[in-house]
């Protein structure tokens, strides 16, 4: 396999925009966390956290962390993230940090129990944190250790190179919120608020007066599964009811509500309009500065301050930026007043947004203060399309061309937590597919890229956790990832007991996240190659200065001939020379020129790619 051993000499400082150095002068364009003067684009790379270490193979549905292992902090050893840097990782996303509710007995060091009734899975769901102050305890070697482990595995990833990200979850937080690791001063969520009321701007919560919570119920679903637990009885004590995580006002929720959750109050009223001053329109020509002046002398709801004090906290723990689950379900003034606080305090901190409506990108992005967003709702959603055979490949011109002005703040990823693995039978049955898939997602456009733990080896997702479904690695039970732990190799992490199809599939991201340092591939323009031979092959061209790049993937079962029609223009970029050189797999061809442009030929095999070059370009 043939891998790129050259960068070329190019001067790379007008790649990304830098923001303005004033505070009342306008971005141009607001510049992402992380591509300020570095050479690469950012690649962030998902581990779920419990469950990276955990050599335990049994498996059972609804198996307690005895019985089917749990990994922890310690176990992203030197060797481990060493084998996490090798696929270009800029950023570890720890997924499942903060101490969240679960179904496990730690009374012995002052916690309390959670009831299973409003805890999903044995678990539990990383999205449901009961202590924002605090991380799991499940992860820690020596439980009353716990935070010490963890800032030695921030410590740890960056010795070796790589930035920290964990989850804020500004929407909601468990319905059993107990902070013990709350620093003097700080009053849990709910403790001031007036329970009387449905709705205050400072009530950290929305209520339900005269009604008590009660927990939701249905014929398909038994708690833990069927199995015994002391607090399963259907009963959770909570009265006044809170409104529930997704917004649901009735004090016995659905049961595919986001029971196990309550709504945190941001000043919205209960009629949707907003009891905050709004920040006027110019201030998306602002930057980050400018926007922290503004908040500073404005009366703000109660909710605010705490979600920034908690920020502020991990900061000075070491933490280098947050993944914001379910962003766009809190108001965009918030975000301005969030991330322009954190952003005082760390100026090359990552923002990175789960937001799924396009609609509001923009506003998330240049008012929210955002460095990234999810590009799921396009991007994601077509070449999951094309990967079925859905769609004709070169539709994804079409997605992309919705946020050609803010590429470079558009995420992309083929997998993550709630995601269907590639290798599941309901997504494409075949970890292959990601080949072609990952060349496209990372190299076509200056759009940073996610993997997630697992995908790199083709993990299909297929165990029956207990709560979780398969097709997706649960998020909510203890359980062993069969491809991982092949990786894993108990420990050493050396791929010993990989297959040969799984340690080539490695091999392959590896090589593609490795073109990552091309300047062309960080700031290169795109533009889409004329392809003519087969619907199912999809190219592009990527350019900057003198570097030049042909992209072209077959997302076909069979091999595909296909001719590449170059225009004058993309012609010129190639200067005198006409041989094309792969800089991925072993393809070569030659160009054939004529008075309206050029040709050539490429014959590619299954799921294959091709990166192509002059060598003089890029020698």
């Amino acid at each position: 396999m043939k891998k790129s051993v050259y960068l070329p000499a190019i001067l790379c400082s007008a790649l990304i925009a830098m923001g303005c150095s004033e505070s009342n002068k306008p971005e141009q364009p607001q510049a992402p966390a992380q591509t300020q003067n570095e050479l690469t684009k950012p690649v962030v790379y998902q581990v779920f956290t419990r469950l990276f270490g955990n050599t335990n193979t049994s498996n059972m549905s609804w198996g307690t962390k005895e019985q089917n292992g749990v990994g922890k902090f310690a176990d992203f050893n030197d060797a481990a993230l060493k084998g996490i840097k090798e696929l270009g990782t800029t950023h570890v996303w720890y997924t499942g940090v903060l101490h969240h509710a679960l179904v496990g007995d730690y009374t012995d060091y002052g916690i309390s129990q959670d009831d299973p009734d409003v805890v999903k899975g044995r678990a539990g769901s990383p999205y449901a944190i009961k202590d924002y102050y605090d991380v799991n305890p499940d992860l820690a070697v020596n439980v009353t250790q716990r935070m010490d482990e963890f800032s030695a595995l921030i410590e740890r990833t960056h010795n070796h190179g790589m930035k920290v990200i964990i989850d804020i979850v500004p929407n909601h937080v468990a319905r059993n919120y107990q902070s013990l690791g709350k620093p003097k001063g700080v009053k849990d969520f709910g403790a001031q608020d007036d329970t009387t009321k449905a709705y205050d701007k400072n009530n950290n919560f929305y209520y339900v007066p005269g009604q008590s919570f009660q927990v939701p119920t249905s014929p398909e679903y038994k708690v833990l599964g069927g199995n015994e637990h002391p607090l399963a009885d259907g009963f959770f004590n909570e009265t006044p009811a809170k409104w529930t995580g997704n917004g649901a006002r009735a004090a016995k929720p659905d049961i595919n509500d986001w029971y196990e959750t309550v709504k945190v109050n941001y000043g919205v009223k209960p009629d949707g309009s907003y009891d905050f001053v709004q920040l006027p329109s110019e201030y998306k020509n602002k930057d980050y500065r400018a926007h922290y002046a503004f908040w500073q002398d404005k009366e703000l709801p109660n909710s605010w301050y705490k979600f920034r004090d908690i920020v502020l906290f991990w900061l000075d723990k070491g933490v280098d930026g947050f993944r914001y689950d379910m962003a766009e379900m809190v108001p965009v003034e918030f975000w301005s007043f969030l991330n322009s606080s954190i952003k005082m305090q760390k100026s090359d901190a990552f923002l990175l947004a789960e937001v799924y409506n396009p609609l509001m990108y923009r506003a998330y992005i240049h008012q929210g203060k955002m460095d990234y967003l999810y590009d799921k709702v396009g991007f994601y959603d077509t070449l999951k399309a094309i990967m079925q055979g859905k769609q004709a490949a070169n539709t994804i011109f079409a997605a992309q061309s919705q946020v050609t002005d803010i590429e470079a703040h558009m995420l992309h990823f083929l997998e993550n937590h709630d995601e269907q693995r590639i290798a599941s039978p309901d997504f494409a049955g075949n970890a292959a597919w990601g080949k072609p898939a990952m060349v496209v997602s990372n190299l076509m456009s200056r759009a940073p890229t996610l993997l997630y733990f697992g995908q790199d080896v083709g993990e299909d997702g297929s165990e029956n956790a207990g709560f979780g479904t398969a097709t997706r690695t649960s998020i909510f039970d203890y359980i062993g990832v069969p491809a991982h732990q092949a990786w894993m190799n108990n420990g050493k992490f050396d791929g010993a007991n990989l297959t040969k199809e799984q340690s080539a599939l490695r091999d392959y991201y590896k090589a593609i996240m490795s073109l990552n340092s091309l300047p062309v591939v960080v700031g290169g323009e795109m533009t889409e190659l004329s392809v003519t031979g087969s619907e199912r092959v999809v190219g592009f061209m990527r350019k900057l200065g003198q570097q030049t790049l042909y992209v072209l993937s077959n997302f076909s079962k069979q091999p595909q001939t296909i001719t590449v029609n170059l225009s004058k223009a993309q012609l010129a970029a190639l200067s005198e020379h006409t041989q094309l050189h792969d800089l991925l797999e072993q393809h070569s061809t030659e160009i054939t020129s004529g008075s309206q442009g050029a040709t050539f030929t490429l014959t590619l095999d299954v799921f294959s790619s091709a990166v192509l070059t002059n060598k003089a370009n890029n020698e």
